[in-house]
């Protein structure tokens, strides 16, 4: 896959020093886990935690928004 220029998977990634909080229960995290999945939706990076990861696995497995869970 190739990306655009000034496009890179790297940016808006939350560095260490910044919390991470699901989007869907609000759990948060110092820093990305990588049990937790990431979606871009609408442009915009969202993170949710494991528990709500595997609650809604069917739905993310559909590429359905979470809007939509």
């Amino acid at each position: 896959m190739t990306s655009l220029p000034g496009d890179s998977d790297h940016e808006g990634l939350p560095t260490e020093s910044h919390a991470v909080v699901c989007a869907r229960c609000g759990t948060r995290a110092e820093a990305p886990r990588p049990t937790w999945t990431c979606s871009v939706e609408n442009g915009a990076r969202r993170y949710f935690c494991d528990t709500c990861a595997r609650e809604n696995l069917r739905a993310i497995e559909g590429r359905l928004d979470s809007a939509w869970w």
